[in-house]
């Protein structure tokens, strides 16, 4: 990978090599740990590293690096398992609570379908994208061996017939132009069918505390369960942080991770849309950024256990942290995996509010980053004998 010139972890990038081995152990060495104790980030800092980094839906290793070096300093133990989720590994005392927390750290995005012999991409999507969101949209290609820009294109305007422009652009009508002019052209860029392409959107900070950019579904719960493995210093329970695989395309790695490890709780970290933005009704959702985290009462794929539930909010209530209650909603998180996990787990999820997600760049409220990552650390230090 390439790295940058200022990259505070620029002695301990993992490469491929590093992760041949299933559940192979990372970091453990003192003087890693202490490398990366002296370089660790804020928590906007490293949402910011981790929205830059690109991970389209199974093929995360460029995050997936960035995970195991910002979770390290935090716990006794990161390993990598066979789908190429991230496991990091808090232990407490033996008999307490197995708690999960799942943030996944793919993105939406395109992936290579076809090339035309005049040297154009046609693409397919890697999760739920609306097509309106695609067209003109500057992405990335990420060949085996470089970064590649590109545009996304379509027929103008301009030769449309009437009926033509009053239809949304459908996805398999666009095209991607790489600046090539044939066929051959894209071959010796090194392009090949199934490359990865991933969406090109800058990282910029707003009025107030929102900041904007690309795949905060689900860098945000990412960023997050750094910041509660680097506040968690005297929980009794184990705690296993999880940066999952393929949630975008179907909850794949939550799946596989929650039966590796069995839990007793679960927790999904990740992000869910607002209803503060023009045309949306209140019946729709009720979710607003900046008014703090969601937690899940049910969606399309997860009621909350009752026992999650209580928890999450009694611990909100006695510690001044606002909090939103969201139901009905037809998408869903890893929470809905971990749940059916070998005999079942409790589970639920606590979301970040953020508007624009499922599209290339979107709007999220650092201060609900923090009451996010401050309620389930508070919840996971408090859990007592409730699971």
């Amino acid at each position: 990978m390439v790295v940058d010139a200022e990259d505070p972890f620029k002695n301990y990038h993992l490469g491929a090599a590093a992760i041949a081995k299933p559940f192979n152990t990372h970091g453990n060495h003192s003087s890693n740990r202490n490398l990366l104790e002296k370089n660790a980030m804020s928590m906007p800092q490293n949402l910011e590293k981790l929205v830059k980094a690109r991970g389209v839906a199974g093929r995360e290793e460029e995050v997936r690096n960035l995970m195991v070096q910002m979770l390290t300093p935090h716990v006794e133990e990161v390993s990598v398992d066979k789908l190429e989720n991230v496991i990091a590994i808090k232990r407490g005392k033996t008999g307490n609570p197995k708690v999960m927390l799942a943030a996944h750290m793919d993105e939406v995005g395109l992936m290579v379908k076809t090339v035309t012999k005049e040297g154009f991409l046609q693409f397919s999507k890697m999760g739920g994208i609306d097509d309106r969101v695609i067209l003109a949209q500057k992405v990335n290609v990420l060949t085996e061996k470089a970064t590649l820009p590109g545009v996304v294109g379509s027929k103008p305007p301009h030769i449309q017939k009437e009926e033509e422009r009053k239809k949304v652009v459908a996805f398999d009508e666009m095209f991607i132009d790489v600046g090539a002019r044939s066929r051959d052209d894209v071959k010796a860029m090194g392009i090949r069918v199934g490359d990865p392409i991933a969406f090109d959107a800058s990282f910029l900070r707003l009025g107030n505390d929102i900041v904007m950019g690309k795949a905060f579904d689900n860098r945000a719960g990412c960023a997050i369960m750094v910041e509660i493995l680097r506040q968690l210093a005297d929980a009794d329970c184990t705690v296993y942080a999880v940066g999952t695989v393929q949630e975008e395309v179907g909850l794949r790695g939550a799946a596989t991770a929650a039966f590796g490890v069995d839990p007793d709780v679960a927790l999904a970290l990740d992000v869910t849309f607002t209803g503060d933005t023009p045309g949306v009704k209140e019946f729709d959702t009720t979710v607003k950024m900046g008014s703090g985290p969601a937690l899940t009462v049910t969606d399309s794929g997860l009621v909350t256990h009752p026992k999650v539930l209580r928890w999450l909010i009694d611990t909100a209530n006695k510690n001044g942290i606002e909090y939103q209650l969201e139901t009905g909603l037809l998408g869903t998180t890893d929470a809905a995996r971990m749940s059916l996990a070998r005999a079942g787990v409790p589970s639920g999820a606590i979301s970040v509010p953020a508007r624009y997600i499922h599209s290339p760049v979107g709007l999220v409220s650092l201060k609900d980053l923090e009451d996010c990552a401050r309620l389930a650390t508070v919840a996971v230090q408090n859990i007592g004998d409730r699971f």
